[in-house]
């Protein structure tokens, strides 16, 4: 009750939403220390790497972090992962990898190589995974949102509509490597939460140095199977422009409940013309009450400037920590510390690199009441 209790006043504070002299809690997040596990770490035959999404098991206190291997190393698999938070710190002796699962495809078997690019994970309450992939654009291979048994069993699929299949003419459906990479379960269990990272083709362009992206928000109702909303969520630009590679997405959604979310927004730069290659890593709250629905709008050209999207107010800029950052994409709520407050952990995707690492990062969320001024 506490837990529920303690993030029912964060999702009011971190929304930052109340008019000016209104009353609510004061919200704070404060870093409290980062884990390294080197790239070539190998763990029960495999190698650890490319780790893109992180989701808690409170019942076990442990991580369960998916890989975006498409099965290219080793079949596609998520690793279980303890970390000792304990005392309000983090190290890299307080990593432990204790467990690799494959995940298996419908037909009981492996996936087969490149026949999926995973990226989210979530826990849900009936203590089922719900994993999502990417997909291929360019070679026609669908996202998928899946439901997996923790054994990683093939238990079914959630819909995703038509408009979001990729086309051989790329008229509509997912830009390449700018689909599903978030996953996301509020506490009480009823949705899931997941998000395109750019707009789809027939929505508007990807982010560019100059504007961002009409990213989707997608809410799936657990108990029916139905994805019941969508809301337009505008990324950032892309923060430095390269000659090379640049791109800036929704890569995390981490609900606080039903409507109010925190959101992780990556910007990457290769031989980027300020600092050469490198991330930019931001957390945004998220507030969904008065956004539009979009659910069933197969294009939003437009149509835009009569949508009002997500509300969105930046909660945290890495950059401030004043760290190096890797490729930074997965987020979970953790245990709560031995003070009250809320552990928060991200891991970063290495791209099994050599000039990168697998990076895990706690942060602790406090949120105090307090009297706004003009009250």
């Amino acid at each position: 009750m506490k837990a529920k209790l303690l993030l029912a006043a964060a999702a009011v504070a971190l929304v930052a939403a109340a008019p000016a002299g209104a009353k609510g809690p004061k919200t704070h997040v404060q870093f409290l220390g980062q884990a390294i596990v080197p790239t070539g770490t190998e763990f029960q035959g495999t190698t650890v790497g490319g780790l893109s999404s992180i989701t808690y098991d409170e019942r076990k206190n442990v991580y369960y972090a998916i890989s975006d291997d498409p099965s290219q190393f080793q079949p596609a698999r998520f690793y279980t992962v303890k970390l000792d938070v304990a005392d309000g710190a983090l190290t890299s002796g307080d990593v432990t990898f204790t467990g690799v699962t494959t995940l298996l495809a419908p037909d009981g078997r492996p996936y087969a190589p490149f026949s999926l690019d995973p990226e989210g994970l979530a826990l849900t309450r009936d203590r089922t995974l719900v994993a999502t992939s990417e997909g291929f654009t360019n070679q026609l291979i669908p996202p998928f949102v899946r439901r997996y048994a923790l054994d990683g069993r093939f238990l079914g699929d959630l819909p995703v509509p038509q408009p979001f299949l990729p086309t051989a003419d790329h008229s509509s459906g997912i830009q390449p490597n700018l689909a599903f990479e978030s996953a996301g379960v509020p506490r009480d269990g009823n949705f899931l939460f997941t998000g395109t990272e750019n707009a789809l083709y027939q929505d508007g362009p990807a982010a560019t140095p100059a504007n961002g992206s009409p990213s989707r928000i997608m809410r799936y109702n657990l108990k029916t199977g139905k994805l019941d909303r969508q809301w337009v969520y505008f990324t950032d630009p892309v923060l430095e422009p390269s000659s090379i590679f640049s791109v800036n997405g929704l890569v995390e959604l981490l609900p606080l409940d039903n409507e109010f979310l925190i959101a992780m927004e990556r910007s990457f730069s290769v031989g980027g013309t300020a600092t050469g290659t490198g991330n930019s890593i931001k957390l945004y709250t998220v507030a969904l009450p008065g956004a539009t629905d979009v659910n069933g709008v197969d294009s939003l050209a437009g149509k835009l400037a009569s949508i009002r999207p997500a509300k969105k107010t930046l909660l945290f800029d890495l950059d401030t920590l004043g760290i190096p950052l890797d490729n930074v994409e997965g987020l979970t709520f953790g245990p709560r510390l031995r003070d009250g407050r809320q552990s928060v952990v991200l891991v970063s995707d290495n791209n099994f690199a050599a000039g990168q690492f697998t990076q895990f990062l706690l942060f602790a969320l406090d949120a105090r009441p307090h009297r706004e001024r003009g009250r």
